[in-house]
């Protein structure tokens, strides 16, 4: 997907999405979601130890599906906050290559324009004093 035929504004509001989105995840404890992985993680590993020690049990396979639910569950959001991170990170260097873009444009033109008015008034006192030597 290439940004560079979005415009102006898809870029804007879904860079301002991103960040809403990025704001909401860091109030809502970041800790607590690790702390949840890591409790799936000791479930699995729990559920597995006993299978050693008891053997297999509706529970003990019970506690392996439910901790590597978890997990997969904590994988994939981070998977996604990273994705969501570096994509904000490409739409902000879009943007600023976009009004580097413009400015270069613009003072382009603004320096042809001082340029030119600098020939037509050099040309016109070059005339004039043509004029005053005749």
């Amino acid at each position: 997907m290439s940004m560079k035929k979005w415009t102006d504004e898809e870029l804007i509001s879904t860079r301002n999405k991103l960040e809403e989105l990025g704001a909401r995840q860091k109030k809502s404890s970041n800790a607590m979601w690790h702390l949840t992985a890591f409790l799936g993680a000791f479930a699995v590993s729990t559920g597995i130890a006993f299978i050693f020690f008891d053997g297999v049990d509706l529970l003990n396979v019970l506690l392996i599906v439910m901790g590597s639910i978890t997990c997969l569950a904590w994988y994939k959001s981070e998977k996604q906050r990273k994705d969501n991170q570096n994509f904000l990170f490409e739409i902000n260097n879009e943007l600023k290559r976009r009004e580097k873009k413009s400015a270069k444009s613009s003072s382009g033109e603004e320096n042809k324009k001082g340029t030119d008015a600098v020939v037509s008034t050099e040309s016109s006192s070059t005339s004039s004093e043509e004029g005053h030597q005749k």
